[in-house]
């Protein structure tokens, strides 16, 4: 009896954004075999010489992450799970993990210490970017701005979800709870990233996700590519609620400048809806996350405090960063993006790091 002729086996072909261009040696290995399906060619030792916060590293592993969450345009999905990139990707994760614990060496151990800051407005915010967009920002700068958040804000909440199979009772259903409100309370245009992409659209911005990543600097990616080394490992869940629970508190005070700034330069109502929309929501959810998933988690897992203590000091510190990049750009007259959007006068002198 003749056996029968095998089913061909169809490999789904991820549709998502344009893959990239490489920066340097590890993100070139992660295009070549993004791309070409062999394993990454990189030189011994290329992972422990390469700059934590550079522009390298930073978006070898936002490449690495990326197949986590739509892929990339041409790209096999099954890369996802590939041995030779997941041996990549943690190598890189360990050498970025060890810069944050070197930078915050000597961070908050509890919940009390890491948010008690951050409760309070300071009197002086000089050194606040959503200040500076509210009162003296342009228009290109809020342009810039919006592409820039774009990467993160276009997958709004997904990083944090994750966590949720790896919480329990209060914690868990406290979670789900504001989840619920990120992703609309069951209607699909109320969905926070798609709120920010009708803002994109309002700043002529190409709301298509993952558009500005070539644009992106380190310190952005940085920022994104947190959300989403906490979210993956399961050891570090107490950090992911930490992050998630920084981004609540401060959110709301943050948004209300924002909204004003679109306001202000005309930048449109579904802009300025975005971060108005924010003020009341995230305001109610610093309470719940606070009180409910915080404080649920201590109760189940009282020795994940130092994590998520952790884990609000880890995105204080790259916020901050950002924001004095982003700064030091704009007092300068140039662009904070890599390349300044079609258009756009100032940044004329901005010049691409590789």
């Amino acid at each position: 009896m003749t056996a029968p002729t095998p089913t061909p086996t169809v490999t789904a072909v991820a549709v998502g954004p344009r893959l990239v261009e490489g920066r340097g040696q590890l993100s070139d290995a992660v295009v070549d075999a993004l791309r070409t399906g062999a394993p990454p060619t990189y030189a011994p030792g290329a992972v422990l010489r390469a700059d934590p916060w550079g522009e390298d590293l930073q978006l070898a592993l936002y490449l690495l992450y990326e197949p986590h969450y739509r892929g990339f345009e041409g790209v096999d999905d099954a890369c996802e799970w590939d041995s030779d990139l997941l041996r990549l990707r943690q190598a890189i994760e360990a050498r970025f993990l060890h810069a944050l614990r070197s930078e915050i060496s000597e961070s908050p151990r509890t919940v009390e210490e890491a948010f008690a800051p951050l409760l309070l407005e300071p009197a002086d915010l000089s050194g606040s970017l959503s200040h500076y967009l509210e009162t003296v920002g342009e228009l290109w700068q809020l342009r810039e701005y919006a592409a820039l958040r774009s990467l993160y804000h276009l997958k709004e909440a997904d990083p944090h979800l994750w966590v949720v199979p790896r919480l329990t009772g209060r914690a868990k259903a406290a979670m789900v709870a504001i989840q619920y409100d990120e992703f609309g309370g069951g209607r699909a245009e109320r969905i926070h990233s798609r709120l920010f992409a009708d803002l994109m659209a309002d700043l002529d911005l190409d709301p298509e996700y993952g558009r500005y990543l070539d644009q992106a600097p380190a310190p952005l990616l940085a920022t994104v590519n947190l959300m989403s080394l906490f979210g993956l490992h399961r050891a570090l869940r107490g950090m992911l609620v930490g992050h998630f629970a920084c981004v609540e508190v401060t959110s709301s005070p943050g948004s209300r400048r924002l909204a004003k700034a679109m306001r202000r330069c005309g930048a449109g109502p579904a802009a300025e809806h975005f971060y108005a929309e924010h003020v009341e929501a995230d305001a109610v959810h610093e309470q719940v996350v606070r009180h409910e998933v915080v404080g649920g988690l201590l109760a189940s897992e009282p020795d994940l405090e130092e994590d998520i203590a952790f884990g609000c000091a880890a995105t204080v510190v790259l916020e901050d960063r950002l924001a004095d990049h982003i700064h030091a750009a704009w007092l300068q007259g140039r662009s904070a993006l890599r390349t300044p959007l079609p258009g756009t006068d100032a940044g004329s002198g901005a010049r691409e790091n590789r």
